[in-house]
């Protein structure tokens, strides 16, 4: 087993290609999966790679860089459309976490729980993927294709996330249910970014719902409706969660999920309003 800490996207890339690395950066979620078990593949560290982290702004929206930690998104200076995922950045495990787990480590781990997918589906995120050959864009509801699943081939890495400039009059908001405040996995976990005109109606609406199937869902049917509601008469039906395909676990069962699921749309849509 090698240790790989490459300064450059194409070196980082040309170790891909041996097909026996495992991509490391903050390790929260590689180290503790392997239990007692020895390392058998190459760690490739990407922490050094520069081009890599950081959250700037440009012409076409946002760039979050695959490196970036938890705790640097929670306290950049955001637009309020990013409130939910900044709420979401400051539940991810433990504050020690936070201070090294990374965004794309969050996605390419896969989890059903996943704390930053919801959030990023309201952003409307893509996932920026290379490799040697070529860099290609995927929308995040296709990256994610299952439970510890992704759409990444064979020796191509994230580079980071795309987001569009939302509506500047939209705000977000994050309601995650778990058993504790910290180092819980969700019992379910709802983001929204809502917008409203100038007579209080909803004229822009994303919803999305982690923990409840095998992939973060956005509900669209919900969306449409809610546009033009004021909030005070948001309604969520059993219809709109149709999308959803929660389990029985030992943190809950699927009807109490899907219960809670339309309490915490409700509170998320209020918050976002400012209610």
């Amino acid at each position: 087993m090698h240790y790989h800490a490459p300064e450059t996207l194409d070196d980082a890339l040309t170790h891909l290609t041996t097909g026996n690395v495992t991509i490391v950066a903050g390790g929260t979620d590689v180290y503790p999966a392997r239990g007692a078990a020895p390392l058998k593949r190459d760690l490739l560290d990407i922490t050094r790679i520069a081009g890599l982290t950081g959250i700037t702004h440009g012409p076409g929206g946002w760039r979050i860089g695959a490196t970036t930690t938890w705790t640097r998104i929670a306290r950049t200076d955001l637009p309020a459309a990013f409130a939910g995922l900044q709420a979401a950045a400051r539940e991810v495990g433990s504050i020690q976490i936070q201070n090294a787990g990374t965004i794309a480590g969050n996605l390419c781990n896969a989890s059903p729980a996943a704390d930053g997918v919801p959030p990023l589906l309201t952003l409307d995120a893509q996932v920026e993927l290379a490799s040697l050959d070529r860099r290609r864009l995927l929308p995040l509801s296709e990256f994610l294709t299952g439970v510890r699943r992704t759409a990444l081939a064979p020796a191509e890495m994230v580079t980071a996330i795309l987001l569009p400039d939302p509506p500047a009059h939209a705000a977000g908001a994050f309601d995650k249910l778990g058993s504790r405040r910290y180092l819980v996995i969700s019992i379910a976990m709802v983001a929204v970014v809502i917008g409203r005109d100038a007579s209080g109606r909803i004229d822009h609406a994303r919803v999305a719902v982690g923990s409840c199937s095998p992939v973060a869902q956005r509900l669209t049917e919900l969306e449409a409706d809610l546009i033009g509601q004021c909030l005070g008469d948001i309604h969520v039906t059993p219809a709109h969660l149709t999308p959803l395909s929660p389990i029985d676990d030992v943190r809950g069962s699927a009807g109490y999920r899907l219960d809670a699921v339309a309490e915490q749309i409700a509170r998320a849509i209020r918050a976002a309003g400012g209610q």
